[in-house]
């Protein structure tokens, strides 16, 4: 693989996140790789501070930081709590240096049916955090989940309910998340990454393939590129019709990958990432 054929390739930490901090970054210089993806949890870990210099001194760029979102809570407490929770991965993405921070809005409040209302306070809090955001060179980009996650993780299901969302906020404050493995079935999909792209609203790209049987729980069943049903190639054409000329994330969660060598993991997912996307 060239130093070319990586440009734009970006390693989500979640990927590889059998490997620490300094680990993911050294192996990402042997590689060529200079781009990533992070977690708020493992960056906690190592430390803010700690992860800003080791990244920038690596002259890693970061993409995204992941994730904030969660919002549809009832309670005034509960979000009250979720919008300061927010500001501080806010906050922690303009240390990072990345101007994306990543949605995912939140499920059904215990007891509630009404998606509706939920997707309501998903906007409620936006026009609170969009400004605040602005204020600190972050953009907040909706990511749509699958709808099996509607229920208890994502009540955003698809990229048109995203977009009807951030398109009451000015572009640069609030776009979307645009993830092959969330929206490969849909068929309204390619209008709406069109739609996206004319708005200036496709903040940050993402590969994972769909492979079943889906495992229990179903968190972890995003596949390696290459080893099910999308066609990342066509996915990539879109998003680029689309204007979209960002770097392209590659975020799996597998316990598959997880429980083989980081190393190895991240080395095979630049490689398919080449083989598969360009």
């Amino acid at each position: 693989m060239s130093t070319t054929e990586l440009e734009r390739f970006s390693i989500n930490q979640m990927t590889v996140k059998q490997l620490s901090m300094p680990e993911l970054v050294d192996e990402c210089g042997r590689l060529g790789v200079r781009n990533v993806g992070l977690w708020r949890e493992p960056v906690q870990t190592y430390g803010l501070e700690a992860t800003a210099k080791l990244v920038r001194d690596a002259g890693l760029t970061v993409t995204t930081l992941c994730r904030g979102g969660f919002f549809t809570a009832i309670d005034p407490a509960k979000r009250a709590e979720a919008l300061a929770d927010n500001r501080r991965a806010i906050d922690e993405a303009a240390t990072l240096g990345t101007d994306t921070l990543v949605l995912v809005s939140g499920g059904l409040p215990p007891g509630s049916k009404d998606l509706h209302g939920a997707r309501e306070r998903i906007a409620d809090a936006l026009a609170e955090l969009g400004p605040y955001a602005e204020r600190h060179g972050v953009r907040l980009a909706i990511e749509p989940l699958h709808p099996m996650y509607a229920s208890d993780r994502c009540v955003v299901s698809t990229l048109a309910q995203a977009l009807d969302l951030a398109e009451r906020f000015p572009a640069h404050q609030v776009g979307v998340t645009v993830d092959t493995y969330h929206i490969w079935w849909d068929d309204t999909a390619p209008a709406q990454i069109a739609r996206a792209g004319a708005g200036g609203r496709i903040h940050t790209f993402q590969l994972a393939d769909w492979t079943t049987p889906l495992p229990e729980g179903v968190l972890t069943g995003r596949g390696q590129i290459g080893d099910g049903s999308i066609d990342m190639r066509e996915w990539q054409r879109y998003v680029q019709s689309a204007g979209y000329t960002g770097a392209i994330e590659v975020e799996l969660f597998n316990d598959g990958l997880w429980a083989r060598d980081g190393r190895e993991v991240l080395a095979e997912t630049a490689a398919r990432f080449v083989e598969h996307t360009l």
